[in-house]
């Protein structure tokens, strides 16, 4: 425990540079803007950004991205609570407390519940990764090509079977990512393979033309004649309105206690993430609760419970993305791309060859959640008067950007023809109902298991059974495997038609 609160205290003075306090604090300042305009995704937004990173320190860059991630779920909870508008979907089952709060006149005491829902969230989230680092760090170097096949092939089941939707989509699009990594350049043998003559594919494809075309274009598309002007008048409040009484924080602290928990547990899985991690604890607050007909009318436990599921969750997520090179779902992938354009590879030896991205971005974490509480608070109706900006001018200034930013990824116009071939394929895919989000999972994912699959096997000597023989490979490759039953058993349980009892059974 010494030796993470040193490796901490090296992470604030990395995190506390003029250049990366200045990095973080633009971070969470977009994000908490991102956060309450509604159609602005935090992945589109990531995406824009991304291009502008490579010209910055890794460090910066990472701080940055990380802080638009954490700093949207703040502005998320304002609008859902004030307006009704769940403008992203961790926050969508705020709204059936948080709005019926507000039109009783205690919008305040909701925001207020919320942003102590949000620091103790965080805070038990952030203090998580702290302890698992020094574990982590410990098992690092038991980890050959063997354990990262096994650990990446789990990643990749993981984030397409328990994502939103259908297993079998999921599945289909992890597999359409790989498909997409494999074209290029083979790292072997230096052969050319699946360019189709294009020989701007040499160097296969950019992740930025993908991520700006299946979340960027694809959103706007989806969005752009569906999203109305909300009517809505600014919503004024005093300090004193967010202050809740004694009463209204003994009936809220173990709510938010219970929904930490919830989100921390969600956060190891990957696939879950914050939204499914905020259903849960409202679920379960529902279930305990000795008058569950309050809520949906006003309960300050379905406000606390969720919120602090949100920010658990959110903070959490980092730990199998950072230390074990797994991203738990696409806005952890869209962050791993951005680490390994910078040269640096997300897993277990991260913390002991990376210390100041590790520890800087732990550091951060703590400095990021204080700037969002002390800027939120004065600042709400700032941020509710946002939603009156028209939305056919946030569009199409988004999608200026989106060009410039994949053009200057490579200098390429191919790449700015392939973005909006993404585009029109990722609205397609939202149309039919598949989830794009899986593709990015296995595009980035999807090098680092062939590498690691070949090179185990070229240490075998072409035998598999080198994955079964170490502990460790073994339990990820079973781990997979009960998963791919366990989904299996779910569907046909879902697909058994009900028992018809013959008429008069019981007469």
């Amino acid at each position: 425990m010494e030796g993470s609160f040193a490796s901490l205290a090296h992470g604030f003075a990395v995190a506390l540079e003029w250049h990366n306090l200045i990095w973080c604090f633009v971070g969470v300042i977009v994000g908490n803007i991102v956060g309450v305009l509604p159609g602005m995704g935090v992945l589109s937004t990531i995406s824009i950004l991304l291009p502008l990173t490579f010209s910055m320190q890794p460090v910066a860059a990472l701080l940055m991205l990380s802080g638009i991630y954490y700093g949207a779920q703040y502005g998320g909870a304002i609008c859902s609570i004030l307006l009704n508008l769940p403008c992203h979907p961790p926050h969508a089952v705020t709204c059936l407390d948080g709005y019926p709060m507000t039109k009783q006149g205690r919008g305040g005491v909701a925001l207020g519940i919320t942003m102590l829902a949000a620091i103790i969230g965080a805070a038990f989230g952030i203090g998580q990764m702290m302890v698992m680092a020094p574990f982590i760090a410990a098992i690092a170097f038991k980890f050959g090509p063997q354990e990262i096949c096994a650990l990446m092939l789990l990643g990749l089941l993981a984030g397409s079977t328990l994502a939103k939707g259908s297993p079998i989509k999921g599945i289909a699009m992890t597999l359409f990512g790989i498909l997409l990594s494999l074209a290029g350049t083979d790292i072997n043998t230096g052969n050319e393979r699946f360019t189709f003559g294009f020989i701007e594919l040499s160097d296969g494809f950019e992740l930025v033309a993908i991520s700006l075309g299946l979340f960027g274009i694809a959103e706007f598309l989806k969005s752009v004649n569906t999203v109305a002007p909300t009517g809505a008048k600014p919503v004024k409040l005093g300090f004193r309105d967010l202050r809740p009484s004694r009463a209204e924080l003994r009936q809220g602290l173990p709510p938010i206690l219970r929904g930490t928990l919830v989100g921390s547990l969600c956060s190891m899985i990957p696939g879950t993430g914050p939204t499914i991690a905020s259903f849960i604890a409202y679920a379960l607050e529902k279930k305990i609760s000795r008058t569950p007909k309050r809520f949906g009318h006003g309960a300050i436990e379905g406000v606390a419970a969720p919120e602090a599921s949100t920010h658990s969750a959110v903070q959490g997520d980092f730990i199998p993305t950072m230390s074990l090179g797994i991203p738990g779902d696409a806005v952890m992938a869209l962050l791993l791309g951005a680490l390994m354009i910078h040269g640096i590879q997300p897993g277990p030896r991260l913390i002991t060859e990376q210390p100041d991205i590790f520890w800087g971005l732990i550091a951060s974490f703590w400095i990021g959640n204080l700037i969002l509480v002390f800027l939120n608070v004065p600042m709400i109706g700032i941020w509710v008067k946002l939603l009156m900006v028209p939305y056919r001018y946030l569009y199409p200034t988004a999608l200026f950007f989106v060009c410039i930013g994949v053009f200057a990824a490579r200098n390429e116009m191919f790449d700015v023809a392939a973005t909006l071939v993404f585009g029109g394929f990722g609205y397609l895919l939202l149309q039919l109902g598949f989830e794009p989000a899986p593709i990015l999972l296995g595009f980035v994912l999807g090098p680092r298991l062939e590498e690691n699959f070949r090179r185990a096997l070229l240490l075998s000597r072409g035998s598999l059974e080198t994955f079964i023989d170490r502990p460790i490979s073994a339990t990820f490759i079973a781990i997979s495997a009960l998963l791919v039953v366990a989904q299996i058993l779910a569907a046909l349980r879902r697909a058994k038609p009900p028992v018809q009892l013959p008429e008069g059974a019981f007469d």
